[in-house]
């Protein structure tokens, strides 16, 4: 047995030799087939990160209706469900182009009304220069770069779904989404990472705390002051009458999903593994945010409410993860720390801070989301050290780089804020004008699962009302 296993081997490697000698490979056949393999694993690793930051939207999903009331669990799922069904026409048909294709600072003007090239395309980086040099840079096909953007363009409009919830009608808010992710978030991204003026500038945001998180942001508080709080939220002498949500499991299980997700919306934005210390550089310093801003928004809220709520832990936990994504391969590990343990503390007193002004977010999305996506902005003027990513965003003002990287993240933060809370402002009142947004009283206080969909969540549950809550009164009693 062993002789004939010793005559297999030899007769292998002779054949072998033989190959060799009749066809030795060439430099550049050894090139080639190098250059083939990098874009097919970085090909595969864009794709991967890009399937967990799709999957994401199951997290937004048990987060959202978790934190909500049962009657209004159907109606949530439903929109987190479509709203990345209605990203993918909307970004495909139009807000691609207007972000990454060639054009001037403020919007692209090639590539329109489809991703052209694509499937002629080469794939290298040289696939891009034909209407979107902006992206020339990333060495992957253009379908992988397109999806790769898509679900973070379904990610900005998922963040509207849950500040708006318990009392938005379902067509509006399809409606806003496509208009969403087809004009306002495409615009403004290209200002950043198409090539536009606050690229030129010098404005610098890895992963999109501003591109997707604070955008989305905005869109949600321009949607919560149009549709006002939902019934009984505030009592009439002012007082805020606090509505629980109906399954804190749901709530635990959907943030681990999107803590889990983040690893592939922050990592994967390297659009390859050509720089391995990067990607485990990005890996660990998104964890550690994450981790540190659930300590800080546990400790803030014992120290505040008198309890460690679950509620404010998942979501200073998202806090910490949406402030990183930013600065995330731009700071040390230790910076990324303190950017995280901050975000905690702040979404907590965001979470208070509404409240007190009155504007009602079910979920926290304008804490998570808006607040903390400006921070985590911001954070990379504070805190960027050049020896991370040698030749990008240079040393922020900690690291003696004085304020200009500051200033130039500040007004990307006013310009991109400006632009999009007023933008869709005004898209929410010619919705509201045109085909009213808010469910009726009746149909809040039912349920919108019975009244949008005509169907429940949880059909044997007896569903119970805060007392004093009653149609067209609203408020308490």
């Amino acid at each position: 047995m062993k002789r004939k296993l010793l005559l297999t081997i030899l007769g292998g490697l002779t054949l072998a030799g033989s190959v060799w000698a009749a066809d030795p490979p060439t430099l550049e056949s050894v090139v080639g087939d190098y250059a083939t393999l990098k874009v097919g694993l970085d090909t595969l690793w864009v794709l991967l990160a890009g399937v967990l930051v799709f999957f994401m939207n199951t997290g937004f999903g048990c987060v959202e209706s978790g934190l909500c009331r049962q009657k209004n669990t159907a109606n949530i799922l439903a929109k987190n469900f479509i709203v990345f069904a209605i990203a993918s026409l909307s970004f495909y048909v139009l807000g691609w182009g207007l972000m990454f294709g060639n054009g001037n600072g403020f919007l692209g003007l090639s590539g329109l009304f489809g991703v052209t090239g694509a499937d002629n395309s080469p794939a290298t980086g040289d696939a891009y220069e034909g209407a979107y040099k902006a992206i020339a840079w990333a060495g992957v096909p253009l379908w992988a770069k397109f999806f790769f953007q898509l679900v973070f363009a379904g990610t900005a409009a998922t963040i509207v779904s849950g500040a708006v919830a318990e009392r938005i009608k379902f067509l509006p808010f399809l409606m806003f989404s496509f208009i969403l992710v087809a004009v306002f978030y495409p615009v403004t991204g290209h200002w950043i990472w198409g090539g536009g003026w606050l690229a030129t500038k010098g404005m610098w945001d890895f992963a999109g705390s501003t591109v997707v998180h604070s955008v989305g942001g905005w869109a949600a508080l321009a949607g919560v002051l149009v549709l006002g709080p939902r019934l009984g939220k505030f009592t009439k002498d002012g007082k805020v009458h606090p509505i629980p949500g109906h399954n804190l499991t749901s709530v635990f299980l959907g943030v681990f999903i999107l803590w889990l997700g983040w690893f592939g919306f922050n990592p994967g934005s390297t659009m390859g593994l050509g720089d391995g210390k990067l990607v485990a550089h990005v890996f660990l310093t998104t964890n550690m945010a994450a981790a540190i801003g659930a300590i800080t928004a546990m400790a803030t809220a014992w120290f505040m409410l008198g309890k460690p709520d679950l509620t404010m832990i998942a979501n200073g936990c998202l806090a910490g993860l949406v402030a990183i994504t930013a600065p995330c391969a731009f700071v040390s590990v230790p910076a990324s720390i303190v950017i995280g343990g901050i975000a905690g503390v702040f979404v907590v007193l965001a979470v208070i801070g509404f409240d007190k002004v009155k504007i009602d977010d079910p979920v926290g999305a304008l804490s998570v989301h808006l607040v903390n996506g400006v921070w985590g902005t911001l954070a990379v003027g504070l805190f960027a050290k050049d020896s991370v990513q040698p030749g990008t965003a240079g040393n922020g003002l900690f690291n003696g780089g004085g304020a200009t990287l500051l200033v130039n993240q500040f007004i990307g933060v006013v310009a991109v804020g400006a632009f999009t809370f007023v933008g869709t402002y005004i898209v929410w009142l010619v919705l509201k004008a045109v085909l009213g947004i808010r469910v009726s009283a009746e149909e809040e206080v039912e349920g919108l699962d019975i009244g949008e969909h005509g169907n429940e969540a949880y059909p044997d549950f007896v569903v119970t009302q805060p007392a004093g809550i009653h149609a067209g009164k609203g408020g308490l009693n």
